[in-house]
């Protein structure tokens, strides 16, 4: 195994019933805080996607995951890693998002998203994201 593979990373794109999205903001004292991301997080050797998504929103925001459908993959690098990450729509779950980890969270329509400081490696999530269905 390569010491450079890259990191497998989901994302949520979490809808509320206007079809905002969730973002968050990527604390102090982590990689490229001040940034926006979807929330998520790190897929642990052996866990599959969906029960990686599930468990990073339980942590991250208190939400139950109820519906989440696969929407988009890539791999990023930056100069000092490569993550390939999984973006994952979510419009139907349980809870009130909260920020259990220090972050600051906003919801912002998927047409404002591109105004955002979000990392480069969301980037191409934002503009699918556009383009995808309203929430039924």
């Amino acid at each position: 195994m390569s010491a450079s593979r890259a990191v497998l990373v989901v994302a949520a794109a979490l809808m509320d019933a206007t079809g905002r999205v969730l973002i968050a903001e990527r604390p102090a004292g982590k990689h490229m805080a001040g940034r926006w991301e979807f929330p998520g997080g790190k897929v642990a050797p052996g866990e599959s996607e969906e029960a990686a998504l599930a468990r990073e929103l339980e942590e991250e925001l208190g939400v139950e995951v109820i519906d989440a459908r696969p929407m988009m993959r890539l791999t990023h690098r930056y100069p000092d890693r490569e993550v390939e990450l999984s973006l994952w729509v979510v419009e139907r779950y349980r809870g009130e998002p909260r920020a259990l980890d220090g972050q600051c969270l906003k919801w912002v329509q998927r047409g404002h998203l591109a105004d955002e400081d979000i990392l480069e490696a969301d980037r191409p999530f934002v503009a699918a994201l556009v383009q995808w269905p309203p929430v039924s």
